[in-house]
C-alpha cells in the first residue's frame, strides 16, 4: 500500500517544526547552564603547604593537602561548628592565642589559610626606601611570623594548612567573607558564600632523601725539602634550609648570609694565594655543607670523610652562621674552655679587628656531650672529632632543634649587606693575620680601594640569588641548578673541587607535596538553587506544552497524559 503524497506533505513541515523546537529548547538550556557556571567561577591563587615530617617516627607539620571547604573568618559566632570551615587569617590580623588553642585542644576544623603580607615575597621588589612606621610594621610582622612558625613546626595538625600572599582578588574574598561572617551569615550549603579547593594527591614519603656537600681547596706554599703536611684552615657554611612552607624557606640570613661570605672570603684569598709571593703557608679548605638544620648531618659525614691525615691537619675550623644581622655585635661559639690556648688566640685575633672596625665580638662557651648525638651548631660536629672549631653567629645563644634555620620570617627585606660586608672584612683580616703571623698588628691585607678589597656588588648578586631560592633538603636534588651554581662558582676560585653525596639519616623523613593551586568559587545558596530550578522548569513545561498543542493539537497534548488502555485479551 502507498503512502498519501498530500499526507506525507502535510506531516512532514510539522515535524520539522516540531524537531527545531526542541533544538531550540535544548540549545536555550545549555545556555542557562552556561551562565550559572560563568556566574560560580571567581580566582585561582598560589598556595604553599605547611611542611609535613616525621622525627623518629612521630608526625609533625600538616597531615592532609587536599582542601574543599566553605571559607570563614575571624569574625565567626561563638559556637558555630567549624568542621567543614576554612579560616582565612590575615599575619597583620593574626590572633596567636586562638591559633594555639585550637590547634593543642585539636578543635575541628576544616583547614587554614594564612595570607602573608607581600613585604615576605622573595619575588616581590619594593623599593629599598621605607618610613620608620613602615620599619616598625616590619619587625612587628616578623616577631609574629616566629612565634606562628615555632607553633606550627612543633605541631601535629589534622586538617590542610596552607599560606598565601596578599593580593587584590583575594582581598576582596576575604572582605567579602568577613561582611558575612559578621551579619551572623556564615558560609554554608545553605547560605552559600565561597568554598575553597586544593585538589592535591595524597603526600608521600620521599625515600632515601639526599644531601650533597660541596669542597674547595686552596694549598698553601710548601717549603722546598719540607716532608710535614702543611696546617689547614677550614671555613664552612650550611647552605639549606629548614621552614613551616618548603617552598618559601630561602633563609636569607640563615644561611644565605654564611654561604655569601664563604664564596666571597674563597674570592679573596684565591687572589692572594694567586701568586707565590703571597700565598700563605696554610693550606685553606672551603666547605658548603647539607643538612644544617637535620642536627649539621652532612657536615658530620663530610667529616668522616677525611683521611686521617687531613683531619689532624685543620688548625682550627670557622663555622659561619647567620651573620648578616643589623645588631652591632657578633658572637664566637665555642666547644673548649676559653682559657684554651687555641680559643684565645682565635678569639683575640677576631676581637682585635672587630674593634677596629667599629664593632664587638664575644664569647660564648657551651660544653658539648660526645655520647649526646644533638648538636646546636656546626662547630660541634668537628669538636666531637677533636678539632678545634668555632661558630660566627649574630645568635647569642643556640636555637633548638629546626629554628633559625631559614623560615618565612627570614627574607631579603629583613637582611643588611653592610653588615655582611663587616663579617667578611673580619674573617678575612683574622684568618690572613693567623696565617701571615700578623696578629695584634694594626695592618689591612683587605684595604678598601684595593684589588682585594670586599666586592659588595658580587655580594649583592649572591644575595639576590639565594633570597629567593628555598633550598630545603629533599628538595634540593644532586643536580639542583643551585647545587651546580655553587659547585660551579667554587671552581672560579678554588682546586681540587670535589662534592660528596650522602643519604639523609633516617632518623628525619618528609613528604612532598609543598604548593599548589587554590582554587576560590562562589556558590550560590541551596534556596537560590532551588528556586532557579523551578523557575527553569516551569518554563520548559510551558513551553514544551505549547509548542505540542501549535505542532500537533490539543487532543495529541490529553492523549500523553491519557491512560493508555489495558493489554490483556477477553477470553471467549
Amino acid at each position: 500500500m502507498q503512502s498519501n503524497p498530500k499526507t506525507m506533505s502535510s506531516k512532514n513541515p510539522r515535524e520539522r517544526q516540531m524537531l527545531e523546537s526542541i533544538y531550540s529548547m535544548v540549545a536555550l538550556v545549555f545556555i542557562l547552564v552556561t551562565c550559572v557556571d560563568l556566574c560560580d567561577a571567581a580566582t585561582v591563587v598560589d598556595v604553599y603547604r605547611l611542611i609535613q615530617y616525621d622525627i623518629s617516627g612521630v608526625p609533625f607539620g600538616s597531615r592532609f593537602a587536599t582542601l574543599n571547604h566553605h571559607a570563614g573568618s575571624l569574625h565567626f559566632a561563638a559556637g558555630v561548628d567549624l568542621s567543614r570551615t576554612v579560616l582565612i587569617i590575615p599575619v597583620r590580623e593574626l590572633n596567636i592565642t586562638f591559633v594555639k588553642e585550637y590547634i593543642s585542644q585539636r578543635k575541628p576544623l576544616g583547614g587554614l589559610l594564612f595570607l602573608l603580607p607581600q613585604m615576605f615575597n622573595f619575588e616581590n621588589r619594593e623599593a629599598a626606601t621605607e618610613s620608620k612606621y613602615q620599619i616598625r610594621e616590619k619587625e612587628l610582622m616578623k616577631t609574629v611570623l616566629v612565634e606562628l612558625e615555632r607553633l606550627l613546626i612543633h605541631a601535629n595538625i589534622p586538617y590542610p594548612v596552607y599560606f598565601a600572599f596578599e593580593d587584590d582578588d583575594i582581598d576582596a574574598v576575604l572582605a567579602d567573607v568577613k561582611r558575612s561572617d559578621v551579619s551572623g551569615q556564615p558560609a554554608t550549603a545553605t547560605t552559600g558564600g565561597y568554598k575553597l579547593v586544593v585538589s592535591a594527591p595524597e603526600p608521600k614519603r620521599i625515600a632515601s632523601p639526599s644531601i650533597t656537600n660541596i669542597q674547595g681547596w686552596l694549598p698553601g706554599l710548601k717549603a722546598d725539602g719540607d716532608p710535614n703536611q702543611l696546617p689547614t684552615i677550614a671555613i664552612v657554611a650550611s647552605y639549606d634550609t629548614f621552614g613551616t612552607a618548603p617552598a618559601l624557606s630561602v633563609g636569607s640570613d640563615s644561611n644565605g648570609s654564611g654561604v655569601v661570605a664563604l664564596l666571597e672570603l674563597a674570592r679573596l684569598f684565591s687572589l692572594l694565594y694567586s701568586n707565590p709571593k703571597t700565598r700563605g703557608r696554610y693550606n685553606l679548605l672551603f666547605g658548603l655543607t647539607s643538612g644544617g638544620p637535620y642536627n649539621y648531618n652532612g657536615t658530620h659525614k663530610w667529616l668522616r670523610s677525611f683521611d686521617q691525615r687531613l683531619r689532624e691537619s685543620i688548625d682550627y675550623a670557622i663555622c659561619l652562621n647567620s651573620i648578616g644581622s643589623w645588631d652591632n655585635e657578633l658572637w664566637i661559639h665555642v666547644s673548649k674552655p676559653p682559657e684554651n690556648t687555641f680559643i684565645k688566640q682565635i678569639f683575640e685575633g677576631f676581637s682585635t679587628v672587630a674593634e677596629e672596625l667599629g664593632f664587638e665580638v664575644g664569647l660564648k662557651h657551651k660544653k658539648i656531650n660526645i655520647s649526646n648525638p644533638r648538636v646546636a651548631w656546626e662547630h660541634e660536629q668537628f669538636s666531637k672529632l677533636r678539632v678545634t672549631a668555632a661558630t660566627l653567629s649574630e645568635l647569642s645563644t643556640a636555637p633548638e632543634l629546626l629554628e633559625s634555620t631559614g623560615g618565612l620570617s627570614d627574607s631579603r627585606h629583613f637582611i643588611n649587606e653592610t653588615a655582611i660586608v663587616r663579617s667578611i672584612k673580619l674573617v678575612a683580616e683574622s684568618v690572613a693575620r693567623h696565617i701571615y703571623g700578623c696578629q695584634g698588628k694594626n695592618i689591612q691585607i683587605f684595604a678598601d680601594d684595593t684589588s682585594l678589597a670586599v666586592n659588595a656588588p658580587y655580594i649583592r648578586s649572591w644575595l639576590d640569588l639565594l633570597s629567593k631560592t628555598p633550598r630545603v633538603v629533599p628538595f634540593l636534588t644532586k643536580n639542583d641548578p643551585f647545587v651546580m651554581a655553587l659547585k660551579k662558582e667554587l671552581e672560579d676560585h678554588t682546586h681540587e673541587v670535589n662534592v660528596h653525596h650522602e643519604v639523609l639519616d633516617g632518623m628525619f623523613t618528609l613528604y612532598d607535596s609543598t604548593k599548589a593551586k587554590l582554587n576560590i568559587y562562589q556558590v550560590a545558596s541551596v534556596t537560590f538553587d532551588l528556586l532557579l530550578l523551578l523557575v527553569l522548569g516551569s518554563y520548559l513545561i510551558i513551553l514544551f506544552t505549547f509548542l505540542v498543542i501549535t505542532t500537533r493539537g490539543l487532543d495529541d497534548l490529553i492523549s500523553l497524559f491519557r491512560r493508555p488502555p489495558s493489554r490483556k485479551v477477553k477470553t471467549a
